[in-house]
């Protein structure tokens, strides 16, 4: 069932929920939670259809918040309230209610989200795009005790990942570390079964992909050894290499769904490492409400210092050894010398007389 209200406000919207779940005669409420998507009209569609796919899972009260632009000055004077309810088959197993915002109402919609919220259930807010610097310090990102973003939809990546360290919050989260909670788990239990430390790690991923990123700074803050970050093809997330005193530990996945695990003195094995669509990671984020400390310290770890980490430190160059100072010439006189005079030749004796007196 869909009834659509134009120019409304929340009480109406209020009714009509009310009166919607009586004409289909469900008249309990038996949401868990409601989730407030922040998104805009481009990704609106895509992001409802995976909030409707996991509501299956967590049934809950689904709030579109699509604020839109106004393009003269008169619309942007004018505040107006346009909402969709939906209830039955086209909400999935919860309820769903789309708002459009106009005018001066676009920096109010909080005020508008509100009463429309579940009593005496968790809040949780999502920003499949454009989601901002702060997100605990938002007016909706307020409401939540979760807050869900996605940096791999950022323009630039990277340096969302810094912006999202820099202005954390307990009950941040982002999809691009959901993305990588298989490997995670695949490479936790292979460490077990390994009796000497990782020396090193290289993760392989596409350039400006966040999840690599991310599991490279979570090896890092957990093994404390040097983890070096290189390019491949994708897609997304290819290969991690441990090196291990009797070899390396690799998990290999080239083609985005079957994985190669290999162990010193172990035959390989194929294990499932397929690339979840956002309903799957959506309805993972959703079955945890507490905030979550190993992405809190994977994230703080930072991608300047996994950077600098990973360059081998160069050696220092050997001091010159001093050269022993050469024995100097005797210094020739500009004169010669003179020649040490001769000793005179000595007399020769008188001859005796011989003649006899």
């Amino acid at each position: 069932m869909k009834i659509d209200l134009t120019e409304t406000n929340s009480s109406k919207i209020n009714a009509s929920l009310v009166q919607a779940r009586r004409d289909i005669g469900t008249p309990a409420i038996g949401m868990v939670l409601t989730l407030v998507i922040v998104t805009d009209e481009e990704n609106a569609y895509d992001a409802l259809k995976s909030a409707n796919d996991a509501s299956r899972e967590h049934p809950s009260r689904i709030v579109v918040v699509i604020k839109r632009v106004s393009r003269s000055p008169r619309s942007r004077r004018d505040a107006r309230l346009d909402a969709e309810v939906r209830v039955g088959t086209d909400s999935g197993t919860g309820e769903t209610v789309v708002l459009r915002l106009h005018g001066e109402l676009v920096d109010h919609a909080q005020s508008v989200v509100l009463p429309l919220l579940l009593p005496d259930a968790p809040v949780v807010v999502w920003w499949p795009e454009g989601a901002p610097q702060d997100l605990a310090g938002d007016p909706l990102g307020s409401l939540g005790q979760r807050r869900i973003t996605d940096t791999y939809s950022a323009e630039d990546p990277i340096e969302a990942l810094g912006s999202r360290a820099t202005a954390y919050a307990p009950g941040d989260t982002d999809l691009s570390w959901t993305r990588i909670t298989p490997w995670r788990s695949m490479l936790a239990a292979a460490l077990d079964q390994q009796v000497h430390s990782v020396s090193s790690a290289t993760v392989e991923g596409e350039d400006d992909n966040p999840s690599c990123e991310l599991l490279a700074m979570w090896l890092a803050d957990r093994l404390q050894v040097p983890v070096k970050r290189t390019s491949s093809a994708g897609p997304g997330l290819t290969a991690v290499r441990l090196e291990t005193k009797d070899g390396e530990i690799v998990l290999d996945r080239a083609d985005g769904a079957l994985a190669t695990l290999c162990m010193p003195g172990q035959p390989d094995r194929a294990v499932a490492l397929k690339r979840r669509d956002t309903a799957e990671l959506l309805a993972e984020e959703l079955r945890r409400l507490d905030p979550d400390n190993t992405y809190e310290a994977s994230l703080k770890f930072g991608v300047a210092r996994l950077a600098s980490a990973s360059e081998p430190t160069p050696p220092k160059p050997a001091p010159a050894k001093a050269e022993p100072p050469a024995k100097a010439a005797p210094a020739k006189s500009e004169a010669p010398a003179e020649a040490p005079a001769s000793k005179p030749a000595p007399a020769k004796a008188p001859a005796k007389k011989t003649a006899a007196k």
